[in-house]
């Protein structure tokens, strides 16, 4: 395939960018595509990322009064939010209550899952579904959202009552 850019007949690296709802596919060497992922590091990079998503975190009065720094390396959170980078690991714990919605709002959750291995026993399986219905339990009670807390605590109950009759104590 030809490379779009250069028009070597050696195309490797295919993108797809979308700019406001238009799809453009770009074919590039491998040349072509370290330039253009140079351009897009310059562009746009992780750290800027994630300095743009701790902006929308408080309102910017409050932000300003934060003054957490890290006793380890003396990184403050205002550095962080203006290079999108801790500076050591202890960072997550003198900024854990700033990171931790920030995390939340990229993954999802508060937590991490990680992957569930193919060949999972049957038995894990069940008590991760169990946890997990009570998570949500435990989610739409904080939200007030005591129909949907109703409808989960019973599938709780006939869970943990289905496990009894084949002989599986229900998890904590």
């Amino acid at each position: 395939m030809v490379c779009d850019l250069c028009g070597k007949n050696a195309a490797t690296v295919h993108l797809t960018e979308i700019i406001d709802e238009q799809m453009t596919e770009l074919h590039l060497c491998e040349e072509c595509a370290r330039q253009k992922s140079a351009q897009m590091e310059q562009q746009f990079g992780l750290s800027d990322l994630l300095a743009g998503m701790t902006d929308t975190e408080k309102p910017a009065k409050e932000q300003e009064s934060v003054v957490a720094k890290c006793a380890n390396c003396g990184l403050t959170y205002a550095d962080f939010r203006k290079l999108g980078r801790l500076g050591c690991g202890e960072c997550y714990t003198a900024f854990r209550k700033y990171l931790a919605p920030l995390l939340k709002r990229i993954h999802g959750s508060g937590q991490h899952l990680g992957k569930t291995p193919a060949k999972l026993d049957k038995e894990v399986k069940k008590k991760l579904e169990l946890q997990e219905l009570r998570n949500k339990l435990q989610k739409a009670i904080e939200d007030e959202a005591f129909e949907e807390a109703a409808k989960l605590r019973d599938k709780v109950r006939d869970f943990e009552k289905k496990q009894q009759h084949e002989g599986q104590d229900p998890a904590p």
